[in-house]
């Protein structure tokens, strides 16, 4: 299933509906579903059927704004230079590759729709981007095993992780500031579930600025799969239906170049089988 929350032509009313080819329909008159796709994470399996029968009001993609799919989550937890390629060029860029899982937060503010602008922030000139797989946790979860890591998996969904470089190498001693600026994590278009995709680790992502291809690689190429990552976090902290991590980028990011964000650029992210999310870079208002 592909689920998304949206709103309908100039309705402010959230809506939470099922996506299917360039269409969404609405499930608010299945029993057990309001507006949250947080809420009914959990119990998600079982509301499957009528979700799947649903026969609500349709609208085309086109004439809806979508929103973050997730809605408040907890957590925005994000993986630092887990790609074999991506470390190797960060190397370059004089950022040491970590001997271990290197997680930050991103604080859950920074998060906007699939579709909305990202601000480039007055106080620096390298704004970055990154396509990451985002995985959404589907339920509550401590001390897993790598081997049972995806059945706690909700599912899948495209993200940018828009980083603030100099303020996340240098004005900060740690990754937080430079990860949580307002905006600075475009989310969706909708959350894709775990049994719509056979092989999470073997996803083509891409990542274009105004066209050209910047990112174009292949989630395999993670040093720490997904499920090394569930196992990891939850030695430490509780996981929660609807936490969202950042499993990490691949090579292309404009840091070792100096190619960084320009206001005016459009980003488009994408991953086969997820769908794709385009940000334009705006300047910033006081």
């Amino acid at each position: 299933m592909r689920l998304a929350r949206y709103c309908a032509g100039t309705e402010d009313r959230v809506r939470l509906g099922r996506v299917d080819g360039d269409t969404v329909t609405d499930l608010s008159g299945v029993r057990g579903i309001g507006s949250s796709l947080k809420a009914i994470l959990p119990t998600l399996q079982e509301l499957e059927p009528a979700i799947l029968a649903a026969e609500g009001d349709t609208h085309a993609l086109a004439e809806v704004t979508l929103l973050p799919p997730v809605d408040d989550p907890q957590k925005f937890l994000g993986i630092g230079m887990n790609y074999r390629e991506h470390a190797a060029e960060a190397a370059l860029a004089g950022i040491p590759t970590p001997t271990s899982q290197l997680w930050f937060n991103k604080q859950v503010s920074c998060i906007v729709g699939p579709f909305d602008d990202v601000v480039k922030p007055d106080v620096s000139d390298q704004l970055d981007y990154e396509v990451e797989l985002g995985v959404v946790i589907g339920r509550r979860c401590k001390n897993v095993a790598v081997e049972d890591a995806r059945s706690v998996i909700a599912g899948y969904v495209v993200l940018n992780d828009v980083s603030v470089r100099d303020w996340l190498q240098k004005r900060s001693p740690t990754f937080t500031l430079g990860k949580s600026f307002d905006t600075h994590g475009p989310i969706g278009p909708w959350l894709t579930t775990d049994d719509e995709i056979a092989d999470p680790l073997a996803l083509r992502m891409t990542l274009t600025v105004n066209g050209e291809v910047r990112q174009d690689h292949v989630t395999d190429d993670m040093i720490y799969d997904i499920y090394e990552q569930i196992a990891y976090l939850t030695q430490v902290m509780t996981l929660l239906p609807g936490d969202i991590l950042a499993t990490g980028t691949p090579q292309g990011i404009g840091a070792p170049t100096g190619n960084f964000l320009r206001v005016g650029d459009v980003v488009a992210a994408g991953i086969d089988g997820l769908g794709g999310i385009e940000n334009r870079i705006v300047a910033e208002v006081r």
